[in-house]
Order: C-alpha cells, then sequence, then structure tokens
C-alpha cells in the first residue's frame, strides 16, 4: 500500500498559536511565531513527519477574524484549505468562542471534514466550563485543554489527533489487490512518447508497477510496440493494464477474456466518485454544439503539442461527437468557476499527485449540480469502443450503462480508420 501524506489544516482566530502548534507538532521552529496578530498571512505548507502519526502536511491558515479587504481575500484563502484537507484543528484561546467559530465548524461539517478543537494557552487562562458548554451547543468534536509552551502536552494533542483521523487517510488501498492473486502475471503497456518524463516512468506507473510487485505478482512492463513480442512467449496474463493514449492498440491485441484496463481507471477507482464517473461517461454522445467541456488537471506541467488533456482528448471528442464543443482547463487546484452549471461534462485527470479527499472535493459541485462527470482514462475507453471492457474488471456489481460504443445500440462510435 502507498502511505499517503495525512493534510491537516490548522484554523481559528489571529494570535491564538496556531504557528506556535505547528512548531510543537513538529518539535521545530519551522513557523514565525509573533505577539503580533495577523503573522501569518496565506496559506503556509509544511511537509513534517509526526511521531505516531507519519508523513503530513500541515497548512497553516490566516486568522479567520483577519480585517479589511486583504483580510478579506486572506480569509477565503483559508476556507478554501478546507476542501483541500483530511481533518483539521479548531485553535481557540482565552475562552473566545463565538460566529467565527461556529462558522468553520459549520464548514468543516459540510464538507466532511473531522476536527479536533484545542482551547491554548491553558497556562495563561484555563478553559472555562461555559466555553465547552457553548461548544457543545454547536459540535460533538473533542475539546482538548493545552499548552504550546508545556513539552507535555504534545502527546496529548498528538494522540486526539490521531482519534480524529478518517479510516484510510494514511493509506490508500490497493489499486489491483482484489484483482489478482500471487504469481499472477500482470502485464502493463507503458508508451514512451513525448509526455514520458526523461529517465524515469510517470507516477501512476511507478505506482501500479510497486502495487504489483506489493502482491506478489509476476509483473512484465513493456512498450505499445513490444506487445507482439511478449506475445510470442506465450504468456497469458492474469491482467492487462494500459495507458489510455493505446486503449485501441491494447484491446486488439488480446482477446475479450484476458481482463484489460487502464492506469487511470484504476486511479478513478481509488480516488474519484467511481460511481458517477460510471454514469457520467455515457453522457459523452449527448454532448450538443456549443456545449461547454471542462478539464481538470490536478498538477501543473508544461503543456506539449500531443497533450493528452489538452490536445488529444478535446480532438477526439469532436470527432466522436461530430460536434463543435468549447474546452477549458484548470490545473493543479485552482479555483473553479463560479457557475458549474455552464458546464455540459466535465473530464478528471487520474488525480495521481493529490489525495482522494480533494478530488472528490473538486467533483462535488458538479456532482451535486447535476453536471456530468468523467475521467481521462474512462473517456478514452468509452470514445475507443472499449468502456465496458476496461471497467469491467472493476464492476463487482452488475450496472446497466446504456449507450455503449461497442454494443449494437450505440448511436455513435469511431470507425477502425478514425481511431
Amino acid at each position: 500500500m502507498k502511505i499517503n501524506s495525512l493534510h491537516i489544516g490548522i484554523f481559528g482566530r489571529r494570535n491564538t498559536g496556531k504557528s506556535s502548534l505547528i512548531n510543537m507538532l513538529t518539535g521545530q521552529d519551522i513557523s514565525i511565531v509573533s505577539e503580533f496578530a495577523g503573522t501569518t498571512t496565506d496559506p503556509v505548507k509544511k511537509s513534517v513527519e509526526i511521531f505516531d502519526i507519519g508523513p503530513a502536511i500541515l497548512i497553516d491558515t490566516a486568522g479567520i477574524d483577519d480585517l479589511g479587504e486583504i483580510g478579506e481575500k486572506r480569509i477565503r484563502k483559508s476556507q478554501e484549505v478546507i476542501l483541500r484537507v483530511d481533518c483539521a484543528i479548531l485553535l481557540i484561546a482565552g475562552n473566545q468562542f463565538g460566529d467565527y467559530e461556529v462558522q468553520l465548524i459549520d464548514r468543516f461539517g459540510k464538507n466532511n471534514v473531522p476536527c479536533l478543537i484545542a482551547h491554548n494557552k491553558n497556562d495563561i487562562d484555563k478553559i472555562a466550563a461555559i466555553t465547552r458548554t457553548a461548544i457543545g451547543q454547536h459540535s460533538d468534536a473533542e475539546v482538548i485543554d493545552f499548552s504550546t509552551v508545556n513539552p507535555a502536552d504534545r502527546e496529548r494533542l498528538i494522540a486526539a489527533l490521531k482519534r480524529i483521523i478518517p479510516p484510510g487517510a494514511l493509506r490508500g488501498g490497493s489499486l489491483i489487490g482484489d484483482l489478482v492473486r500471487p504469481k499472477d502475471v500482470v502485464l502493463l503497456i507503458t508508451p514512451i512518447d513525448s509526455e514520458a518524463p526523461e529517465g524515469r516512468m510517470i507516477l501512476p506507473q511507478n505506482q501500479v508497477i510497486r502495487d504489483a510487485l506489493d502482491n506478489r505478482c509476476l509483473t512484465v512492463v513493456v512498450r505499445e510496440s513490444e506487445i507482439e513480442e511478449f506475445l510470442k512467449l506465450g504468456i497469458r496474463p492474469a491482467l492487462v493494464i494500459t495507458d489510455s493514449s493505446v486503449f485501441d492498440i491494447a484491446a486488439k491485441a488480446f482477446p475479450e477474456d484476458i481482463p484489460l484496463t487502464g492506469f487511470s481507471i484504476l486511479f478513478a477507482r481509488r480516488k474519484g466518485n467511481f460511481n458517477a464517473f460510471m454514469e457520467g461517461t455515457p453522457h459523452i454522445p449527448r454532448l450538443r454544439d456549443g456545449d461547454r467541456v471542462l478539464l481538470l488537471e490536478s498538477c501543473t506541467h508544461q503543456t506539449r503539442c500531443d497533450d493528452i488533456g489538452r490536445v488529444k482528448i478535446p480532438a477526439l471528442l469532436r470527432q466522436f461527437t461530430g460536434k463543435e464543443l468549447q474546452f477549458t482547463f484548470i490545473s493543479g487546484l485552482s479555483a473553479l468557476p463560479e457557475d458549474v452549471r455552464e458546464y455540459a461534462l466535465v473530464i478528471q485527470c487520474g488525480g495521481c499527485m493529490i489525495t482522494r479527499k480533494q478530488l472528490l472535493n473538486r467533483l462535488r459541485p458538479f456532482i451535486e449540480a447535476g453536471v456530468p462527470v468523467t475521467n481521462y482514462g474512462m473517456a478514452l475507453a468509452y470514445m475507443h469502443g472499449i468502456f465496458r471492457r476496461a471497467t469491467g474488471p472493476l464492476v463487482r456489481v452488475p450496472v446497466c450503462l446504456p449507450l455503449f460504443p461497442d454494443d449494437p445500440s450505440a448511436v455513435t462510435q469511431l470507425k477502425p480508420s478514425q481511431k
């Protein structure tokens, strides 16, 4: 299993000791501490190792009571952090608990972010019973009273933090563990094209290779140009996993009874809303002239002439649908459009560079608005007529999906000469 970095957000008013808390958790002076309110202006990430928890990314946010026009912008940035964290620490001090904290608690709840409420500076002012009562009226979160200047309180804080970590946040599930058995032959088809980084594999390929090895599989890696040579060996793979860009080549090379899927589809199951992808993908042939399609890339990279997200998928969508479509691209974790309903389809990349929580929160506004969502690999499999085959190994319960391109009922599909 791949160990993920736990994303922990630190929230609270100015001068409650958020930076001191980060220094306490890490045992290092890595955040600037000042007696003046507002020292931290923008969310700042700290990659650390917390004993008994493991790798973590602490996000120090600006005070939720910041003032002025710039303060409002800082607060909005702090609120955006909620969409990116696995859990949160709401820091209070001096028995201050009011509207600022209640609004944060509401946001945590709406985004399914478990939180710990920590009353800091108890060496100066211990938490009062009336404060605990006020908190209890708005949240059932655990409340601890501590001080960042007391080294003994560090273990108490970490123990409380461990109790709110969501199951699976530290260890992601196996990508293929339920699809294979030890000693199975797993074939990975990995093109080396202009998008491949020099001298190494891309992250999804790396992670699938490691997952196959962890499951004690006999792992074979070939380029698409060497598939024929592999077949001459007379080895029957238990599972074929291919890069989405060569779905058509892989599907033709291996008979239907050999399970086949793609790297991006495996990540769609691990990190994305797989059921929403399954429901949203068949909307592709329903696109109309003038429809807007949003492509979400979860990392930033240099765009090339054959970029899968910005070039290949848009060109194939226009060819497949025969429609004049408009495309918008958002990379990294940049802000989403204010009106998500202006899009007829959203296509998300595999999301290998972000956490499951971050990916789900990016998709949630579109799903709630009824906008169909799909993923790079699933969209490409659909347009190449192998959607049912490429998703079949991952679907444990039979699903009725209309308009498969490889079904006789499909209204449109690519001709062999168009693939």
